[in-house]
């Protein structure tokens, strides 16, 4: 009976709310940017193939043997592979740069929320103090 009337009662439903269900909602939201980051900058897939040539650029070596063919299809193959690295590699930092942004956010917005209430009071407390 006394744990009805305490659930039903507004304050205690805001209690419940502010410090346990959003909070809950919170962690659940920034989970799902850091893995939506993940996901659009392809971080794990850039990682897996991070040697390979650039927009799968490559040149045939040919089936007879031509030292000059030979040259000519290895130097284009390691420049694809090159430029391959350098630009995953710039998108992989991108990606881990906005991850790192991201969970700075998630922990400043996390923390704000669990103050904020505080802050409203020590403001109320603070403005009375000025009027009177």
């Amino acid at each position: 009976m006394v744990l009805a009337i305490l659930r039903k009662n507004i304050f205690f439903l805001w209690l419940e709310w502010q410090f346990f269900e959003m909070p809950l909602n919170i962690l659940k939201a920034w989970m799902n940017f850091l893995k939506f980051n993940l996901n659009y900058f392809s971080i794990p897939a850039l990682i897996k193939t991070f040697f390979s040539p650039w927009r799968r650029y490559k040149m045939s070596y040919g089936k007879k043997i031509d030292p000059g063919r030979y040259f000519e299809a290895f130097t284009f193959n390691l420049m694809s592979r090159t430029i391959g690295a350098i630009l995953r590699l710039f998108f992989i930092l991108a990606g881990f740069l906005i991850e790192i942004i991201i969970l700075l956010a998630g922990i400043v917005i996390f923390f704000s929320w669990l103050i904020l209430p505080f802050l409203l009071i020590a403001g109320a407390i603070f403005g009375i103090r000025i009027i009177l």
